[in-house]
């Protein structure tokens, strides 16, 4: 499978961001069509870019502040690059993905995370923790745009965000291959530092406010709540709370990959 087989699809994609956008040159060079800089910015953030497209041959056109602000809605950083689409990440994607794993799956799912700078945010944190993949419904959840792009800072280019049509059944396939499901709810006995989040493993994380979908719920093998200290707010962050599990199965695990060598209970 080729990391940069692109879709048919003619349609450009903006990235934007210094982040992203160096990820982009770093990884996935050939398909960057356009490369926009602002004019007249020679900081060493913008020298260490323009020496990195240099060096992959992708050439540079330098626009006004005005003309950058026109082509990107948000803060550009005076960067901007016009691509050829990436790889479609769909369910035949997933299992290509996962047949190829010569370690522990480590994934995340998230079930309806609609607002775009939470998605980006948990890309991010799923990205440098190592995850493999981030999977989520096709409906009533944020797709990938260049807000996320920016706000993941480079993170979308990196790891796969994988919609799926219909998310039960994904979550059944995932269970048939051997991978634990880890829900993550306030409405569970269970603190999400009793449970076990070695070997194949996949944590489930709600939408902002209602939580995960009941069907999403059942599915799970196991349902923990993340401890809060404090009793001033009722919930974390979706992007925070997708840090502090991913962390602690990454501390669990001794680094990531570790697989425990039987699982506790039998389905």
């Amino acid at each position: 499978m080729s990391k940069h087989s692109h879709t048919s699809s003619s349609e450009p994609e903006l990235i934007y961001g210094i982040h992203a956008v160096q990820t982009l040159l770093k990884n996935a060079a050939d398909r960057i069509q356009q490369l926009y800089l602002l004019r007249g910015r020679r900081d060493q953030r913008m020298s260490k870019l323009t020496a990195l497209a240099e060096k992959q041959g992708v050439a540079v056109q330098y626009r006004s502040r005005e003309q950058l602000d026109a082509m990107a809605e948000g803060n550009h950083q005076g960067v901007v690059a016009e691509c050829s689409p990436g790889e479609v990440h769909d369910e035949n994607f997933l299992s290509r993905l996962l047949d190829q794993l010569e370690e522990a799956p480590f994934l995340l799912i998230l079930d309806g995370v609609t607002d775009p700078h939470n998605l980006g945010a948990c890309l991010r944190t799923a990205e440098a923790a190592g995850v493999h993949a981030v999977i989520a419904p096709k409906d009533n959840a944020a797709s990938i745009n260049a807000t996320v792009r920016k706000v993941a800072s480079g993170a979308a280019e990196l790891l796969p965000y994988v919609p799926v049509t219909n998310l039960a059944r994904t979550l059944k396939s995932l269970q048939e291959r051997g991978i634990w499901l880890v829900g993550t709810t306030g409405d569970t006995d269970k603190s999400l530092y009793d449970t076990d989040l070695k070997g194949p493993l996949g944590i489930v994380m709600g939408a902002e406010g209602e939580g995960m979908r009941r069907l999403t719920r059942e599915t799970c093998d196991y349902l923990a709540y993340i401890p809060m200290i404090g009793g001033g707010v009722s919930s974390l962050n979706v992007s925070v709370a997708v840090g502090v599990c991913l962390y602690e199965a990454i501390r669990q695990r001794g680094g990531r990959g570790v697989s425990s060598p039987q699982s506790p209970v039998s389905r």
